[in-house]
Order: structure tokens, then sequence, then C-alpha cells
């Protein structure tokens, strides 16, 4: 069995307050979660209204198959029109 976890460093252009913060980045969780079948969540920079950490994690009995969510779910955050992606960090073991 693999499992890959990635960190994932946005940045909050917009960055209103807190309120604005919470509603991109729960919009933003929710799609990864239900397109990629993964488990995510914001993991840091909680009171940071400019940004924000998520983390995320697959499992698969295939590394391979484990690098390639984990690529797809990279490429989507990038295209996200709400935040910039700063840093993609991927540990798989």
């Amino acid at each position: 069995m693999w499992v890959g976890k990635a960190l994932i460093e946005l940045q909050l252009p917009a960055g209103g307050n807190l309120k604005d913060k919470r509603r991109v980045v729960r919009g933003l969780v929710a799609r990864v979660r239900q397109r990629y079948e993964v488990a995510c969540a914001e993991v840091g920079r909680l009171d940071d209204h400019r940004r924000a950490t998520l983390g995320v994690a697959a499992v698969s009995n295939d590394a391979g198959h484990v690098r390639a969510v984990l690529s797809a779910v990279e490429a989507f955050v990038a295209t996200s029109p709400d935040a910039v992606l700063l840093d993609f960090q991927v540990e798989i073991c």
C-alpha cells in the first residue's frame, strides 16, 4: 500500500478578511475532495487571511497512481482563480 501526502501553500489575493478566506478555502477543499476522491483539509495558517496551507492525502496499491492523483491535484489548484499556488510538496511512502 502506498500513501501520498502533499502540503499546498496558497496566497489568497482577495485577502479581505477571515470570512472571505474561509469561503474560498472551503470551496477549494470541497472541489478537490469531490473531484479526486482524496482527503483534503486546511492544516495551517488558520488565522492569516492572506495565506492558507492545505494538506492532501491519497492511498493506493500503486505508487504511480498516487503520484498521478497528486499531480492532478496540483494542476487543478494551480488553475484556481481565487488562489495563487506558492508551493506544492509531495511525499510518497
